[in-house]
């Protein structure tokens, strides 16, 4: 059971994050002071910070339920299932769900929020160093069942894959195109890019 002070804590944390997404989206994130979402959440900045120790976390803690995902599916996959057969598999599940990870949702907020992130010099730095510890983790979930330098090159080549998917799913969203359009590109680039992953590019 939840305790009541980690109940209190939760709601500050979710006031501050609500507060300052809301801000960074109607002005850039480069362009809203830590006082000013401090102020709006009824906290003070000390207390920000004890929650968000910098600026950027106000943003990425949104992926914090991805953080090792990777990692979690690889480790938990059926008996006999290759890696990247379970990666392929999480991410079409994915692009089923609409899962915003995938870059295939098209609500405002979500593509919004997207494009903040990727438009944010600071933010792609501090995205790249969550990236960084997600390779750390899939090459260890990886070197359980293959040698170390496979594991450590294949978890790069994963990784990559997810992001330019991701990319490249979101790109034509953000451009205004529906998302039951785009579904099936992503379906098809999904799939020709694990096949990729598991057997290499064909030879000319």
């Amino acid at each position: 059971m939840t305790g009541l002070r980690e109940l209190q804590r939760q709601r500050v944390h979710e006031a501050i994050s609500t507060a300052a997404i809301a801000l960074f989206l109607e002005r850039g994130f480069d362009e809203v002071p830590v006082t000013e979402i401090a102020a709006a959440a009824g906290v003070s900045k000390p207390t920000l910070f004890k929650y968000f120790p910098t600026k950027e976390d106000l943003v990425l803690h949104r992926f914090a339920d991805h953080k090792g995902e990777a990692a979690r599916v690889v480790r938990g996959r059926g008996p006999g299932e290759h890696p990247v057969a379970a990666l392929r598999r999480h991410h079409l599940d994915g692009l089923a769900a609409h899962d915003p990870v995938t870059g295939l949702n098209d609500d405002p907020e979500v593509l919004a929020f997207h494009r903040m992130v990727f438009d944010t010099p600071s933010l792609a730095v501090r995205l790249f160093h969550h990236m960084s510890q997600d390779e750390a983790e899939l090459t260890e979930a990886l070197a359980e069942c293959m040698d170390e330098l496979t594991a450590a090159l294949l978890a790069a080549q994963a990784l990559a894959v997810q992001r330019v998917l991701a990319r490249r799913t979101w790109a034509p969203l953000g451009g205004g195109r529906p998302r039951a359009a785009a579904a099936p590109d992503a379906v098809r680039a999904a799939e020709h890019a694990f096949a990729l992953l598991m057997d290499g590019p064909a030879g000319p």
